[in-house]
């Protein structure tokens, strides 16, 4: 088994495995999120919830971290050999003509989301362990003692035209990315083309869905704060 996964195709099946555990996270994610724009209390409650619960602080998140982290690496590494494989360069075959632009350029999109997701533990994720940890307060109130504060610390962020126009455009990269990954995690796997056709039409789907949610939740509280 260790040595199937350190083959080419036990490289990619890994990293759809990993793909898929990280787009679970992300739907669950924006669950939490899109409560922020029907309902605060409910946000503030499902976000106390999660930031307090001790097997999604001290379980699932030091999973999610690792699931990250290796999903980039194994991308990075993945992408470097496939570039020392390619012998006649597509300047001189033409592989654009039998490629789309996305399956050529996945490193990049992948360091933009990278890139976001730097940001977005500067602006969410590293204030939550400052709070919590090193100032030791649990209680997810606000400076007052009145309310959660995860509603507020949320809208203030996307006060910024410029963070938010960050924001919107990592989401594009994200969509581009996360359609062509679900499509070619399947090319070469085992299952029906009837099946296939289905998966890669549900991953298309959630390719759009997803990211263009997270846009509209940002653009959201742009214009509403």
């Amino acid at each position: 088994m260790s040595g199937f996964f350190k083959s080419s195709i036990g490289r990619k099946y890994a990293m759809a495995l990993s793909a898929l555990f990280l787009m679970f996270f992300l739907l669950q994610h924006f669950a939490i999120n899109i409560l922020s724009v029907f309902s605060p209390n409910a946000f503030n409650e499902a976000s106390h919830f999660m930031g307090t619960f001790w097997a999604v602080q001290y379980l699932l998140q030091p999973i999610l971290i690792f699931g990250v982290m290796y999903h980039f690496i194994m991308g990075f590494i993945l992408e470097f050999k496939n570039r020392q494989a390619r012998v006649v360069k597509y300047a001189k075959n033409n592989g654009a003509a039998n490629s789309s632009w996305m399956s050529r350029n996945m490193i990049y999109s992948g360091l933009a989301i990278l890139g976001f997701l730097v940001l977005h533990f500067i602006d969410f994720w590293l204030p939550e362990i400052n709070t919590k940890y090193i100032q030791g307060d649990m209680s997810g109130l606000l400076a007052d003692g009145e309310g959660f504060r995860y509603y507020e610390e949320l809208t203030h962020k996307f006060v910024n035209p410029l963070r938010v126009g960050a924001y919107v455009l990592a989401f594009v990269f994200l969509s581009l990315h996360l359609m062509h990954g679900f499509s070619s995690a399947f090319q070469s796997s085992g299952v029906s083309s009837m099946r296939k056709q289905k998966l890669q039409a549900f991953g298309k789907a959630y390719a759009i869905i997803i990211p263009l949610g997270f846009i509209f939740i940002a653009l959201f509280h742009h214009f509403n704060h």
